[in-house]
């Protein structure tokens, strides 16, 4: 058996444990060669997370494992709990043949310093937080999940399941992956990255008539969307809607359709193999150049770049 070692502590993210922890057990019906899996807190005990549930953990003791999963939470961001885990975790990153962390488990591993000169990633609220506390590593804010060598971390939350298939294929192949999925009933590989979840939700409006009209720019992206239409959909003055729509999002009219249309390229480039200036086109740029602006100013990355980025990760 393989042998998985999460670690957890208190105000974990029951879902950082939970979501992967399933996708092992599950994959371990498929595979030749199933997982054991063990949940463990630096002394061991009885753990509440940060919903009030709480887990029986074994005390860690510097065992030996295939894979270390180091779970998320609001404890890996707090300064006195995250240098105990980083200290644990150091010990058994050393013995086990590859390290993971889930959502803010990240600032775990890089306070255990296993994250320098590497690319990693974490929950987007995070990413910035991260980056500026340890420059060496290099923060993709985007990503579902990242691996670079043997050191594999994820985004928040349900991106730990992600994480979990990519592992299980790593180490039973693509059939396994897909059919632990299967019954899990999610994505295989999930297209694009965080921001495809987040576009809408920052721009969360208060209003029913914001959110009729942020709806119906993101369905019709491939056409012409002055402010005039959107206002009309809104039933409001063009005036009425512009002041009403940077009141409730921060942003005025043009800036809101971009960063929709941006979103929806992204995934295009990132998940098919059509040209740069065609998805330009499909999703209303008015030609590649703004395009590229756009990606640079919300992604820091080119259209090019997300895509070969994409490839070279293998998680799209």
């Amino acid at each position: 058996m393989r042998e998985i070692g999460f670690l957890i502590h208190p105000n974990f993210q029951l879902l950082d444990l939970s979501g992967p922890l399933a996708a092992f057990e599950v994959a371990g019906r498929f595979a030749s060669e199933p997982y054991r899996i063990h949940t463990m807190s630096c002394h061991g005990g009885v753990i509440a997370s940060s919903s009030g549930l709480a887990v029986i953990t074994e005390p860690i003791r510097q065992a030996q494992f295939d894979t270390f999963i180091v779970v998320g939470g609001n404890g890996c961001l707090e300064p006195e709990a995250v240098t105990e885990l980083a200290e644990v975790t150091q010990v058994c990153a050393a013995k086990s043949r590859r390290v993971a962390s889930v959502c803010t488990g990240a600032f775990v591993l890089a306070k255990a310093g296993l994250l320098n000169g590497l690319h990693a990633t974490t929950h987007w609220q995070h990413a910035n937080l991260l980056q500026r506390l340890f420059p060496k590593i290099k923060v993709h804010g985007d990503r579902i999940f990242t691996r670079d060598g043997d050191v594999w971390t994820s985004a928040g939350v349900c991106a730990g399941i992600d994480l979990a298939l990519a592992l299980i294929e790593d180490d039973h192949g693509l059939d396994i992956a897909r059919a632990t999925a299967r019954n899990l009933v999610v994505y295989h590989r999930r297209t694009g990255g965080q921001s495809q979840f987040s576009s809408l939700l920052e721009l969360d409006a208060a209003s029913d008539r914001i959110r009729a009209a942020l709806s119906f720019a993101r369905e019709h992206l491939h056409e012409k969307l002055p402010v005039e239409r959107l206002a009309e959909v809104a039933c409001l003055s063009s005036r009425q809607f512009g002041r009403a729509l940077f009141a409730e999002t921060g942003e005025t009219p043009a800036k809101v359709v971009e960063r929709l249309r941006a979103e929806v390229a992204r995934q295009k480039v990132e998940s098919s193999a059509d040209p740069i200036e065609l998805i330009a086109i499909q999703v209303g740029f008015v030609d590649p150049e703004r395009m590229r602006r756009a990606f640079i100013r919300l992604f820091r990355q080119t259209p090019q770049e997300v895509r070969r980025n994409a490839r070279v990760e293998g998680h799209v």
